[in-house]
């Protein structure tokens, strides 16, 4: 275990660059969170709202100028599905448990992407023990789900700000979501799974 943490920073040591531009945003992203989750507990809708939608530029833009700047770095892969994870995970537990605006995020729902979040870090930290090498890359399932989960709490701060209520479609929305997060659990479940048999990363 040791060894291998210690491999993984000497990867980043080695490399060299921290603090380019991509990884900077990345930083920025993870410190919005409390400041978001901040702002959901004192009913501050538009402050919240328009900290969300500069959050998803933020993952749209790091990825991007990583690559156009030519500026891709083991530190950065790591940290940037680590920032979605925790501002998705602590904005949908966050309107979960406050009277968030035109809908309430129920329970279940939390605890499903609560799941799936846990169980991928937690897969790969696993594997990564095991002394496998992880190609640290989201997939299609992985990159869509997390897009929609970003679009659809924007999308609850905007029927708030518009006066809309529709139930129907908040519902169905509801039920895509946790079936985008179920496939996409499915998908890095059987990637981990190659890894194991060693059809992957060898």
């Amino acid at each position: 275990m040791v060894r291998e943490i210690s491999k993984m920073y000497g990867n980043i040591v080695r490399e060299g660059r921290w603090l380019t531009i991509s990884n900077a945003l990345t930083f920025l992203r993870i410190l919005l969170v409390p400041i978001i989750v901040l702002g959901i507990a004192n009913h501050l809708w538009t402050v919240v709202f328009f900290l969300l939608l500069f959050a998803g530029l933020t993952d749209v833009l790091d990825g991007y100028l990583a690559r156009r700047l030519n500026e891709q770095t083991v530190l950065g892969a790591c940290l940037d599905p680590i920032a979605d994870k925790f501002l998705l995970i602590a904005s949908f537990a966050a309107l979960s448990f406050v009277d968030s605006p035109s809908f309430s995020i129920p329970s279940w729902f939390v605890f499903l992407v609560c799941v799936r979040e846990v169980t991928i870090l937690g897969g790969s930290f696993l594997l990564m023990l095991r002394g496998i090498q992880l190609k640290i890359a989201p997939s299609i399932w992985g990159k869509m789900t997390t897009f929609f989960q970003l679009l659809f709490i924007l999308w609850i701060f905007i029927c708030y700000f518009a006066g809309w209520s529709p139930v129907k479609t908040y519902s169905i929305l509801i039920v895509l979501l946790a079936l985008f997060s179920l496939i996409s659990l499915a998908q890095y479940t059987m990637v981990g799974m190659l890894y194991l048999r060693g059809k992957l990363g060898r």
